[in-house]
């Protein structure tokens, strides 16, 4: 596109005075996500260890003396083994690299776009991320704001307390993704109208970004 269009005003337009979701809310959800994030993970990492090391001792034709620690995070784990070079294959730091950033972003990215701006623990606390530059999220942007939380991350935590600083407290992943948090009765309100619209004049309903 070579010529500015001004299309996203119009959008802002019908945003305008659309209720912010809350610190308390926004925490919750986060914490709902992480925790099924965790839930998910830890048996699938210990399930593909393990398979890994049965496949490994069926063709050593002997037992492996072998521990896995887990720790408190969840892609966090350490491997003891009295096979050297077993232990450093199964605790490769970039094996943790991949496991930290791969599995949050595809979470974060994919459940918030097929869910419309809700993931799991949104839907539960009855929020959802709005795009305030286009009326769909799409996946790309979806993918941008699960970034966003490793950036507000490597800020010490100051990208999630810009929420108290911002006047329509906006964190640093939604700075980036260019979104707001607003409650689900405050979104189901501003496309209440429009679906009235729709009903009078007969045209096709429109679908909610």
């Amino acid at each position: 596109m070579r010529n500015f269009s001004a299309r996203e005003t119009k959008w802002l337009l019908e945003l305008d005075g659309i209720e912010l979701a809350g610190f308390r809310q926004r925490a919750c959800a986060f914490a709902i996500d992480w925790l099924l994030i965790y839930l998910v993970t830890v048996p699938l990492m210990l399930g593909g260890t393990l398979t890994y090391l049965k496949v490994l001792e069926a063709r050593a034709g002997h037992p492996l003396n072998t521990n896995i620690h887990f720790d408190l995070r969840p892609f966090k784990y350490h491997v003891d083994s009295n096979e050297a070079e077993l232990a450093r294959g199964l605790d490769e730091e970039w094996i943790h690299l991949v496991l930290e950033i791969a599995v949050p972003v595809l979470y974060f990215g994919l459940l918030t776009w097929r869910g419309k701006g809700r993931t799991p623990g949104k839907r539960l606390m009855k929020i959802r991320v709005v795009s305030i530059a286009h009326r769909h999220l799409s996946l790309w942007h979806s993918v941008e704001r699960a970034l966003g939380y490793g950036a507000a991350a490597l800020e010490g935590g100051f990208g999630f307390a810009q929420f108290f600083i911002h006047p329509y407290r906006r964190c640093a992943q939604d700075r980036l993704a260019e979104t707001i948090v607003v409650t689900e009765r405050g979104f189901q309100r501003l496309h209440a109208p429009l679906l009235e619209q729709s009903a009078a004049t007969g045209d096709a309903l429109p679908t909610p970004p």
